[in-house]
């Protein structure tokens, strides 16, 4: 059985900095690419973050752009997002997502189903 588990939500300030996890099981994590998604209630997904199987490429949505790295360690089924310069703005609740490919992966975010993602991390940004 394939899994995703997110780490490292919490509260944080304005400003301040949270590294988020993703531990897969259960399915060949360096066969896809892995992204980030975020949502708020009443709003739809937003694709943030993606990174190619091997790491060669990343992308970023321009929320996020200069202030988010993506990253991953193949040998640790493991993927990362490094949050600085949070903004309340980027609250919500984070999770994390397999795909075939990146273009795939924002494509299935904004209408569709990923072939695996967990069960999300809650991010609050609040003085």
């Amino acid at each position: 059985q394939s899994h995703l588990v997110e780490f490292g939500g919490g509260v944080v300030q304005p400003g301040g900095s949270l590294r988020l996890s993703c531990v897969a099981s259960g399915f060949t994590f360096d066969d896809y690419a892995m992204g980030w998604f975020r949502q708020v209630p009443g709003k739809e997904r937003e694709g943030i973050s993606c990174i190619r199987w091997d790491s060669a490429d990343t992308y970023y949505s321009n929320s996020v752009k200069g202030r988010f790295t993506i990253s991953r360690d193949n040998a640790k089924n493991t993927l990362y997002l490094q949050m600085n310069g949070l903004r309340s703005d980027d609250t919500g609740m984070y999770t994390c997502g397999a795909a075939t490919s990146c273009n795939n992966f924002f494509q299935l975010v904004d209408g569709g189903r990923l072939p695996y993602q967990g069960q999300g991390t809650q991010v609050t940004v609040s003085s």
